[in-house]
């Protein structure tokens, strides 16, 4: 009993509707038939064996239609000729016995799918049946003066077929509600409304030719189902060719794409595990230089094609995410067991031969992997992917050849974490490589600095991250100070000095553009703002600019003053040194001053600071 409770617990909507729909056409059928085939005359009898030939037969020839999974098949013509000539209650006992049939036939299919289907069934006959009578449908031979009626009852046949398939589909995958109705209805109506055409010859058929009647109507009915289900399978032969990478015969990148917005939204709505590998060939450029691409190529086909052999009887999407990067998309694995996979796969890769391997440095072919599990938490699809290629990067700098999975060695994935960023800002940076070496040069000693402050003031994690990552990015915005200007020997005057303190205001602008350095605006556009509240942009005054915005400004002063720029003369360590406590208290704050002071006094040897004795020891 408890097993059954805790069953009934695990039932999400979408069982609560197949529940209901079952019920409820359970009960139509009883209410509209009651069985009445029982007391059928021997002529009744035959009637609704040859109806229940011709609709097993049009049953067999089933077509898949989009989405995957849902097939349709002309046996409804059957159901509606039968409909307009004998009416719902023999309707009905022909559907009985054709769900037995299948019920015993197709023991692949599950109890509760055909239950689904015969309740559907019964409701969309019982009440299109209704809608016929009463817009004045007579039974028997095609009258044209019941067209409406014909039109409004498939109408209603349609539109329940529709609708409840439609419930069930949008339960199960919640999408779009719209977008998923209006593909329902483009899909299926061209095939409804050759069902009515089709119900209509049957009808007309069978009163007039009797059996030869309903033989001419079957031979169409297949050749139709034939045409459908050719035209189907070009239609998902041409959708495969869109979605396959043509060297490794994987998925490509945007099958991934959408593979991935599916499996989380199932992974979500039935609390299934979900992991995703990134995997990337090792030192395949050192083997593309070696030996040309069109070698190269082969190799990442050879990948693929191993990629493809080890997942095909699993549920795990294998995909070429581009170049020689491949992705896992794994279905019902968790961290541990996608890990045990993958790794099992490197292991099988490194001892498989394959031309060329000794220009690797293990001597044979190897790849780095890295793992991320979906978790209810994550944002969106890219965070995942984001996980998965750090976990890969992390790989990497373990020296590859390994698997790594995110989230399994904090303290190093945050210090790579930080490297990688750097390494972010450092390639933005490499503008000023052309446009102004110093300002670069500049900017990776003010990193330096600030990298060794954050030890000596011992800042948290984050206030590290985001001090060191600012005081290299802290210039970004001269950039924008047109080169003349920017490397003009001589004195610059008031107009170009208005130019040149602009540089604030143009990187924060440039800040905004990129998600990642907007925690580093302050940085950005504060390091000019002064103690006495003489600075710029805001003229802020003392705390009112943040703790390590100051220290930043104490940092940045201090390179300026000691080496070499266009527009000023160069200092001393000495001469740095008096210079920042003559503005302590002015332009820097004092107690930051002096511990950055303290600082230079510690690192710099004794024979370059003669002044070393004449200042007053700080203890931080």
């Amino acid at each position: 009993m408890a097993k059954i409770f805790m069953k009934i617990k695990e039932l999400d909507i979408s069982h609560w509707y197949i529940a209901f729909l079952c019920l409820t056409g359970i009960i139509t059928f009883i209410w509209t038939n009651g069985f009445s085939f029982i007391n059928y005359s021997s002529e009744e009898w035959v009637k609704l064996y040859v109806m229940l030939g011709a609709a097993l037969i049009l049953n067999s020839l089933t077509f898949r239609l989009p989405p995957e999974g849902n097939v349709i098949s002309f046996d409804s013509s059957i159901y509606l000729a039968c409909m307009f000539i004998y009416g719902s209650q023999f309707t009905l006992a022909v559907l009985l016995l054709c769900s037995l049939s299948y019920f015993v036939y197709k023991r692949n299919v599950p109890w509760w799918k055909k239950l689904t289907n015969f309740s559907l069934y019964s409701i969309m006959i019982t009440l299109s049946f209704q809608v016929f009578l009463a817009f004045n449908g007579t039974l028997g031979p095609v009258n044209g003066h019941n067209l409406a009626s014909y039109i409004l009852a498939l109408t209603s046949y349609f539109g329940i077929n529709t609708i409840g398939l439609f419930i069930y589909y949008y339960l199960l995958y919640r999408t779009d509600l719209a977008n998923t109705l209006k593909g329902f209805v483009k899909d299926t109506i061209l095939v409804y409304l050759c069902m009515l055409i089709l119900s209509l010859v049957l009808c007309v058929l069978i009163v007039n030719n009797g059996t030869l009647g309903l033989i001419l109507f079957l031979s169409l009915g297949i050749m139709l189902s034939h045409a459908f289900r050719l035209l189907f399978s070009m239609y998902h032969q041409i959708l495969n060719r869109s979605n396959i990478d043509q060297r490794t015969a994987l998925y490509n990148h945007s099958f991934f794409e959408s593979s991935l917005d599916y499996h989380i939204i199932e992974a979500k709505v039935n609390d299934r595990a979900l992991s995703l590998a990134m995997i990337d060939i090792d030192d395949f450029k050192k083997y593309n230089d070696s030996f040309g691409h069109l070698k190269g190529d082969l190799l990442i086909s050879f990948l693929g094609s191993m990629l493809k052999e080890e997942t095909k009887d699993t549920s795990i999407v294998a995909s070429r995410y581009g170049g020689e990067e491949f992705t896992l998309l794994m279905p019902g694995y968790d961290y541990e067991k996608a890990r045990h996979f993958v790794d099992k796969l490197r292991k099988k890769l490194n001892d498989t031969p394959f031309d060329g391997v000794e220009v690797f440095p293990h001597k044979c072919l190897s790849f780095s992997a890295g793992i991320a599990q979906y978790s209810i938490d994550l944002y969106d699809k890219s965070q995942l992917v984001d996980h998965a290629d750090k976990a890969l990067y992390y790989a990497k700098k373990q020296g590859k050849n390994t698997v790594h999975t995110y989230g399994c060695d904090l303290i190093m994935e945050d210090e790579l974490d930080l490297s990688h960023e750097v390494n972010y800002i450092e390639q933005q940076l490499n503008l000023f490589m052309y446009k102004d070496i110093d300002t670069f040069k500049h900017s990776k000693r003010v990193y330096k600095y600030a990298l060794d402050m954050s030890n000596i003031l011992s800042l948290d994690k984050e206030e590290k991250r985001e001090f060191v990552l600012g005081a290299l990015i802290h210039d970004i915005g001269k950039l924008e100070i047109p080169w003349g200007v920017l490397n003009k020997e001589g004195k610059l005057t008031p107009e170009e000095w208005e130019t040149i303190k602009q540089h604030v205001t143009w990187g924060k602008k440039i800040a905004l553009t990129d998600p990642r350095f907007r925690d580093l605006i302050p940085y950005i556009e504060l390091h000019h703002e002064r103690f006495d509240g003489k600075g710029y942009p805001h003229g802020l005054k003392g705390k009112e600019i943040p703790k390590l915005c100051r220290m930043l400004t104490v940092l940045d002063s201090f390179d300026a003053m000691t080496t070499e720029r266009p527009y000023q003369k160069t200092k001393t360590l000495q001469e740095g040194i008096i210079e920042l406590r003559a503005c302590a208290g002015t332009q820097f704050d004092p107690e930051l001053v002096e511990i950055f002071i303290a600082y230079i006094l510690a690192r710099s040897p004794k024979n370059e600071l003669t002044l070393q004795e004449e200042t007053a020891p700080y203890m931080v």
